[in-house]
């Protein structure tokens, strides 16, 4: 037999066996049944972490920062231009109609007797911009006077918050110079005007536990809580995927198999979102893993 007829009789042979190993695959049921497709599956599955959904509480807040100053708080104004002889200093407590200061309007060559400055209010003097032998005018406010037995809180909220701002709003404060301790106050008082410079709007809140620490001049920082709801859907903010403007979940159903669910948002802060509708309480949405998910891919879920 000549070399021609073998290398045929050889490439009819490699036919012929890959046409029958085509045959088996096709005709003949693999011997574990449909246990090697789980197999697969669980080869193949993404490992997650999930959150329950649940009901609790979101409160949206914006830090600020704010001055404690005293409760009516005055400016003091001489009657007359000239020169402070004597007066009250800081820490001083005064009463109303008390004489605080004393001015000597006399001019070289013309002298006058002094005129004294009275006091508005009751109160303890907080600032005295000016000395004895300083020259003043009668738009010179030479001491401030204010009655520290109260004090408030005074900040400025930018433009953007101000829609949700009203009286009764409760925030939380902390001082440098307090460390470790928070302070609670509500709003009592909202100018009805924005400042046109700043662009804020000025605000003025009360302690709720007052603290004899606290004092008058003292910055604090506060975060003013602008909304809050209760009794609401929540999921981790970390769950949640936007896509194409769309915001989604992914839940995991009894069979170990993620579904994507586009779902609606409300408010939020730092942790958690308010899901509107897409989600309900009690299922199990993935809060770790989600980024590698589509939309029915088989799942291993880890503590």
């Amino acid at each position: 037999m000549n070399r021609k007829k073998i290398v045929t009789i050889a490439i009819i042979s490699l036919i012929a066996l890959f046409a029958a190993l085509i045959l088996i695959n096709i005709f003949v049921p693999e011997k574990s049944g449909g246990s090697s497709d789980a197999q697969r599956q669980r080869v193949n599955a993404t490992t997650v972490r999930v959150t329950p959904v649940s009901t609790g509480t979101i409160e949206k807040s914006v830090i600020l920062n704010g001055e404690i100053i005293a409760r009516n708080q005055v400016k003091i104004f001489p009657a007359v231009g000239g020169r402070l002889v004597e007066g009250k200093a800081i820490g001083d407590r005064v009463n109303r109609g008390d004489i605080v200061a004393m001015i000597d309007p006399s001019r070289p060559g013309e002298v006058y007797s002094r005129s004294p400055v009275i006091s508005t209010v009751s109160g303890t003097v907080l600032n005295a911009p000016y000395s004895v032998g300083d020259t003043v005018t009668s738009q010179s406010d030479v001491f401030i006077i204010g009655d520290i037995s109260s004090l408030w809180v005074e900040t400025f909220v930018p433009e953007r918050f101000v829609a949700s701002v009203r009286q009764g709003m409760r925030a939380v404060l902390w001082f440098d110079a307090i460390p470790g301790e928070t302070f609670n106050a509500e709003v009592f008082e909202v100018n009805p005007v924005i400042d046109p410079v700043t662009r804020t709007l000025r605000i003025r809140l009360r302690f709720l536990n007052p603290d004899s620490r606290i004092k008058a001049g003292m910055f604090a920082t506060l975060s003013l809580v602008t909304n809050r709801k209760t009794n609401i859907p929540v999921v981790q903010r970390i769950s949640v995927i936007n896509t194409y403007g769309s915001w989604i979940v992914f839940v995991v159903d009894e069979n170990n198999t993620a579904r994507r669910r586009e779902v609606t948002l409300g408010i939020d802060n730092e942790e958690f979102l308010e899901v509107l509708d897409g989600v309900e309480p009690g299922e199990n949405v993935v809060s770790a893993g989600q980024n590698f998910l589509s939309d029915g891919d088989p799942v291993r879920v880890v503590e």
